[in-house]
């Protein structure tokens, strides 16, 4: 099998509550969503999304994606899709860095894969374990009254995981985790993710401050070697996310003990392919994690659900199901929230097909000869 065509489409997915706010004043109302088509010369299809929180959350932006793919397109002509580890190792070679631009190609390429091999990813993936994975819900950064209000909304729907959107004035922070965690029940898990957004000297504050409660503190602050400070003066279970853009940094984090939850984001890493790779070495480190991605639609949740099922459950903190949070689909036949968990179908590849009505014309277009 060999790839004869390269697509990207661009399509806007609007937010259900309006906007999404994190810290730092950070926030978006559109999400930015590129689906990837790849074509090959036996008629079979793969397809893969690429989604970034905005340009100030990660080093992404939806118009690097496809300035990105344009450029790498060109070199995966004629290469063999099902090969994903040779055909990584070329992509890195043909552009330096940028992994959320191969991410996308990564996704469509594991989705032919299984429509050759008639399998799902999940068994591609190492085979699936349990029939449904548990979701988180992140609430975006309000008033505290406001944000225990929608816990409460999406507690009645069947999340029992949340990851509340701190990082802003310590003492209001303080307000949001405590009126969030009063009204929820023993074995409700909630986090509280400040997405880089304290100072030491204000994390510590926080976390000695809510001490007493059952919460995580997720990627207090902005480097790595900050949030292990803010680690080793806290007994509280401790999650990294943003500074965790690799698997060395990965390594790191595991040698140094500087977590107990790791967010494993499918375009931050550059692909399934990648983030096979870094779930594993979890695995075998006994660290949690949650599968995700940093935003997408309908085909970055059945990536998401297929990597989620092929996890140990001991070793699955949580996953996401960002199609809810979105009014438009991108994709059709994705996996939708039941009672706060999510379930892949059993068919062939993501077992998706682009909403192409929805997609509009491509804006990159790369074509053998």
């Amino acid at each position: 099998m060999k790839i004869t065509r390269i697509t990207a489409y661009r399509v806007e997915l609007p937010l259900v509550e309006g906007d999404y706010k994190w810290s730092g004043g950070k926030g978006v109302t559109t999400f930015d969503s590129t689906v990837v088509v790849v074509d090959t010369d036996e008629g079979l299809q793969g397809f893969g999304e690429v989604c970034p929180l905005g340009p100030f959350y990660l080093p992404a932006y939806g118009d690097g994606v496809r300035t990105g793919l344009a450029e790498l397109g060109p070199h995966l002509i004629g290469c063999d899709p099902t090969a994903v580890l040779p055909l990584n190792d070329w992509m890195d070679r043909c552009l330096k860095g940028h992994p959320y631009v191969k991410s996308g190609i990564d996704m469509a390429c594991w989705d032919l894969w299984g429509k050759a091999t008639g399998l799902p990813v999940a068994s591609l993936l190492g085979g699936v374990y349990t029939e449904s994975v548990p979701l988180y819900r992140a609430i975006s950064q309000e008033e505290p009254e406001k944000m225990a209000a929608k816990v409460a909304g999406y507690r009645s729907e069947g999340y029992r995981r949340f990851q509340l959107k701190v990082g802003g004035d310590p003492d209001m922070d303080i307000l949001r985790i405590r009126q969030v965690r009063e009204i929820l029940e023993p074995g409700d898990v909630l986090v509280a993710d400040a997405n880089t957004g304290w100072l030491r000297h204000q994390a510590l504050r926080v976390a000695g401050a809510v001490a007493d409660l059952d919460v995580y503190i997720e990627q207090p602050c902005l480097t790595y070697e900050e949030c292990l400070g803010v680690r080793e003066h806290t007994t509280l279970p401790f999650v990294l996310d943003e500074c965790v853009d690799g698997v060395n940094p990965l390594l790191r984090a595991i040698s140094e003990r500087a977590m107990d939850v790791v967010n494993l984001k499918i375009s931050k890493l550059g692909g399934l392919t990648r983030l096979k790779l870094a779930r594993d070495l979890c695995v075998a480190h006994g660290i949690a994690m949650t599968i995700e991605d940093s935003w997408g639609g309908d085909i970055i949740t059945s990536a998401i659900a297929h990597l989620a099922q092929s996890t140990p459950p001991q070793n699955l903190f949580s996953c996401t199901d960002f199609n809810s949070y979105v009014t438009r689909r991108n994709a059709l036949g994705a996996p939708r929230r039941q009672e706060g968990r999510l379930s892949i179908l059993p068919r062939p590849g993501l077992g998706v097909e682009p909403a192409w009505d929805e997609l509009g014309d491509p804006m990159v277009d790369i074509v053998a000869g």
